[in-house]
């Protein structure tokens, strides 16, 4: 069965007509050419897929297309309007955190998507305290970071880069 859903994508409307088992990575990568977000494991154990729904990070390969339909999608490349660098996407080329950069535009949006959820006060698994404002250290990073994977282990310059951009 197929929906009309609509999807603003980096900025742009898009008017679609999809399978309703259509994921939202698929719906991005082979209809609309968005090839920022990566089809890593496609079973979403790897965080390449990893974009901003709404400004929430979500596992586009998880992700049903007519589950997101009305939502503002960010890719990697959509916090870069204009050319402008995000200061996630700065301090990653600062910090070398990435060598092959398949993994990159995951890390970045999921970083990006960490820090808003650190800034509203929400704790992990590690923070030591529940009810206070969580303090980004390596380990607290490092644990909101863990779903996303790096297969060439870029992770001492990744959590850097974190570290930077959290200021």
């Amino acid at each position: 069965m197929d929906a009309e859903i609509t999807l603003r994508v980096d900025g742009t409307a898009h008017r679609l007509t999809v399978d309703c088992r259509t994921t939202l990575l698929d719906a991005l990568r082979e209809r609309l050419g968005v090839t920022s977000a990566k089809k890593g494991c496609d079973h979403g154990q790897c965080g390449a897929c990893t974009v901003l729904a709404d400004g929430r990070r979500v596992l586009s390969c998880l992700t049903l297309a007519v589950a997101r339909n009305g939502s503002e999608v960010t890719t990697a490349a959509g916090l870069a309007p204009d050319g402008e660098l995000h200061p996630v996407q700065r301090a990653f080329l600062e910090h070398d955190g990435f060598q092959c950069g398949y993994c990159t535009p995951g890390q970045i949006c999921s970083a990006v998507g960490m820090l808003d959820e650190a800034g509203r006060g929400w704790p992990s698994q590690v923070s030591p305290d529940l009810t206070a404002h969580p303090a980004l250290t390596r380990a607290e990073i490092a644990e909101r970071m863990s779903g996303n994977l790096c297969r060439c282990a870029a992770y001492a310059g990744i959590v850097d880069a974190i570290e930077e951009a959290a200021g």
